[in-house]
């Protein structure tokens, strides 16, 4: 039964990810968050169990939810002490890194809350903490859990506003600074453990509860997992170090 755990699993992106893995026989799915309530775990576990009645799976794989602050290693440690032999990580906790005093009632005034004369080093340091550094630890942390083997697979949730080629708009300081940061955190990954594939993946201009309206442009988490489910299967040691977009088109760095 292949392990996999998926982080920032209590909305957006990692919930299709947790609920799309569990439509599949024979997986464990560990679900991890910070920001687990009791309503938001009901909320995946309702998904959860949507999916296993329309594929009539209820009982071949398991679920189970831990509320984990990526940015915190000893609670990573702690509360995944029984975890091991992962075959599969998604990282997908994430911040936008939007200056707050902005208000923001539609799509356009997104790119307003996050210019060079909003910006404060607050938001820079929190952004940074959590896109950049938490994804450090997460993944150093779960080192030692992941199948022994090699042939793991840890797979980073990032953004094409964190590719210095693809910046032709300028803007997005704190998110798109954080997002090239953590590229370059996962490429040295790959060097230095070669048995593990890691991939970063842009997964298209998503909706989530990351911004509090929906972007122009935005698709749904589960129309982008579709895609990025396919990337995962099919990525292989020759795919590690590199970032794709969910159509497995590379994005350059």
């Amino acid at each position: 039964m292949p392990n996999i755990i998926v982080t920032g699993a209590a909305s957006g992106l990692g919930k299709a990810f947790v609920t799309a893995y569990l439509k599949s026989a024979d997986n464990s799915v560990l679900a991890v968050d910070r920001s687990f309530s009791s309503s938001s775990a009901q909320n995946v576990l309702e998904a959860a169990d949507a999916y296993r009645k329309d594929v009539g799976n209820n009982e071949t794989n398991t679920l189970r939810m831990f509320t984990i602050d990526v940015r915190d290693e000893t609670q990573i440690t702690t509360q995944l002490h029984d975890v091991e032999d992962i075959d599969l990580m998604i990282h997908s906790a994430g911040v936008r890194g939007l200056e707050s005093s902005v208000s923001i009632k539609r799509s356009a005034d997104v790119a307003e809350a996050e210019t060079m004369n909003v910006i404060t080093a607050e938001t820079m340091t929190d952004t940074f903490q959590t896109n950049t550094v938490g994804t450090f630890l997460l993944i150093r942390a779960l080192l030692p859990k992941l199948r022994p083997l090699g042939g793991a697979k840890v797979v980073i949730m990032g953004s094409r506003m964190g590719s210095m080629g693809s910046n032709t708009t300028g803007g997005g300081y704190a998110y798109r600074a954080s997002k090239a940061a953590l590229n370059a955190i996962v490429k040295s990954f790959s060097i230095d453990l070669p048995d593990i594939i890691f991939t970063v993946v842009h997964p298209g201009r998503v909706e989530s509860g990351l911004v509090a309206v929906k972007e122009d442009g935005a698709i749904s988490a589960e129309e982008s997992v579709v895609d990025v489910l396919g990337l995962i299967g099919r990525s292989g040691n020759e795919d590690s170090g590199k970032f794709f977009d969910r159509f497995g088109e590379e994005v350059p760095w």
